[in-house]
């Protein structure tokens, strides 16, 4: 069974119309959506969709709201206390979620009594394509063990030929990457000050909703930077 990690960028949205091109078969497409992506790329998807049918993308929803303010940690210093709050490069608990929400749904597609989900135990019949362009190909060493394949760094696809590729296919993300290098999760506080510039300027409700997310959690929004003071900073740069 040959299964798409689609995350909806263009290194995954030009993996999978490349392989259905070529007539690769591809027999499920996995989405997991955090709830914190960008209103174009909803309509992205809906896009790509049309666009293979009658194969479906299987949509799978994590709650990320609950995750980052509510749930209750049973162990460790913060025992006892809301939410994990805003991530950091060392706790990248949303990226966590989202391979064990991934590696859950894959693991179920044939029953392994022995194995209780997560990419651990994916079933070894079941081939992954994950959409890593050529230019990067260093993070497929990230995956060793699993049976995964990688066609755009077979086939030497960079990261703006994929761009390029959609772009002839008709796909532009309502032009969210002529803004953003990334456009996944538009409250990432991994993102530049430049791309979170954009997101205050250019995405006000989006950018309001991440100072009411700034107020609910413990850990600083960036090492340098709460949420309030960028707000305050690139409201100064617009006088």
């Amino acid at each position: 069974m040959n299964i798409v990690s689609f995350s909806g960028g263009k290194d995954s949205t030009a993996m999978l119309l490349m392989m259905l091109e070529k007539g690769i078969p591809v027999d499920r497409v996995i989405c997991v959506d955090t709830t914190k992506e960008f209103p174009q790329m909803y309509e992205h998807i809906e896009k790509v969709q049309a666009m293979i049918e009658p194969l479906k993308i299987e949509i799978v929803k994590i709650d990320f709201d609950y995750w980052f303010g509510e749930h209750i940690k049973t162990r460790g210093k913060r025992k006892g206390e809301k939410g994990y709050g805003f991530p950091d490069f060392r706790n990248r608990w949303c990226t966590a979620l989202k391979q064990e929400s991934y590696g859950r749904i894959a693991a179920s597609m044939q029953y392994n009594p022995r194995k209780r989900g997560g990419v651990n135990s994916i079933p070894n019949d079941i081939v992954e394509f994950h959409g890593i362009a050529f230019d990067e190909k260093e993070r497929t060493s990230n995956n060793k063990g699993r049976n995964i394949k990688y066609p755009l760094v077979e086939w030497q696809i960079t990261e703006n030929q994929a761009l390029d590729y959609c772009y002839s296919r008709g796909l532009d993300w309502g032009r969210l990457y002529e803004k953003f290098h990334r456009v996944s999760c538009w409250c990432c506080p991994l993102s530049r000050i430049g791309e979170l510039r954009v997101l205050h300027n250019d995405f006000p409700e989006l950018w309001k909703e991440l100072e009411e997310m700034d107020k609910k959690t413990f850990r600083k929004f960036k090492s340098n930077y709460s949420v309030a003071e960028l707000s305050e900073k690139f409201a100064n740069e617009n006088l």
